[in-house]
């Protein structure tokens, strides 16, 4: 196995993007959560996913933050860029062709969204931007986003139809899926859980670990479950899963990032801000939020 994809095995934070209450970045609280989450022991960092609420970001945004991340992380874990999915394949080429990867490690790219492509038209996406990406790249599934699944034998595919696939994030929720994946996939085709609560499961059954979202909030008790599952600590990750199942559901009660943002916010970490269409959380949300934090003593 390679280095990176070692390197990658456990827990990567899909991190949110802080904003000022004028809508701005805000760059010292971006500083803020880069150190909260390496210093909790993640593996590695997704910047600008969904999570990132990329897709309200400027190019410029885009540019900026990635720039600003590579800065603070200083090539002490692994860098993956989340803005490299689109519903244009050609125009996606044609951006990895021009983009400055410097600093960055892989990058991480989503099923085309609205126009609902067939498992060829996945496979041939994905194949066009294998071509052209001087970077691994992950995989990102995510049907509840982008209205196309893909499927366990198009994945398969593509896992052995080029080495430049690092792995998948799987976040149909279907195990079942993901199972025949891991049964199937190249030695070295890694594959990550979406979702936080899929995580312990995932990995139980093959998996090599996670893009998280509640890594923001509590990256040390998350991550010491992942590591626990991948050395088949079975117990300890139980444990430690219980633990954390109630706070997976309220982080998404209202939407991603607004759980997670309200999280941080009650850890004085960044503000709840977020940009429209989304909006910050209701305070029965941030209530919710802050007991299940003090019965876990993280504020």
């Amino acid at each position: 196995m390679s280095d990176l994809k070692q390197r990658c095995r456990g827990t990567g934070v899909a991190l949110v993007t802080p904003f000022e209450k004028n809508g701005n970045i805000d760059w010292n609280d971006l500083e803020k959560i880069i150190e909260h989450v390496i210093a909790g022991g993640v593996e590695f960092l997704v910047s600008l996913g969904t999570t990132g609420e990329s897709v309200t970001l400027t190019d410029e945004e885009h540019r900026s933050i990635l720039d600003f991340t590579i800065k603070v992380n200083r090539r002490r874990v692994p860098l993956v860029a989340g803005v490299f999915g689109g519903n244009n394949t050609a125009a996606l080429v044609e951006k990895i062709k021009t983009f400055n990867f410097e600093g960055i490690d892989a990058i991480l790219s989503s099923n085309p969204s609205y126009n609902r492509p067939g498992q060829e038209g996945l496979f041939l996406h994905y194949m066009a931007i294998a071509e052209v990406s001087p970077l691994p790249i992950i995989i990102y599934n995510v049907p509840s986003r982008t209205a196309c699944n893909l499927n366990a034998e198009t994945t398969l595919r593509l896992a052995n139809a080029s080495d430049k696939f690092l792995g998948i994030k799987e976040a149909s929720n279907d195990l079942y899926q993901v199972m025949k994946i891991i049964k199937g996939k190249p030695k070295d085709f890694l594959v990550f859980s979406g979702d936080d609560f899929m995580t312990l499961p995932i990995v139980t059954c093959g998996g090599d670990g996670v893009i998280s979202v509640i890594a923001n909030t509590l990256p040390r008790p998350f991550t010491d479950m992942t590591r626990a599952a991948l050395r088949t600590d079975l117990p300890t990750a139980q444990k430690l899963n219980a633990k954390l199942l109630e706070f997976y559901r309220l982080l998404f009660l209202e939407g991603n990032p607004i759980g997670v943002k309200a999280a941080l916010e009650l850890q004085n970490i960044c503000s709840r801000e977020v940009r429209l269409p989304l909006t910050p959380m209701s305070e029965q949300g941030v209530h919710l939020i802050m007991s299940e934090l003090e019965k876990l003593e993280a504020i």
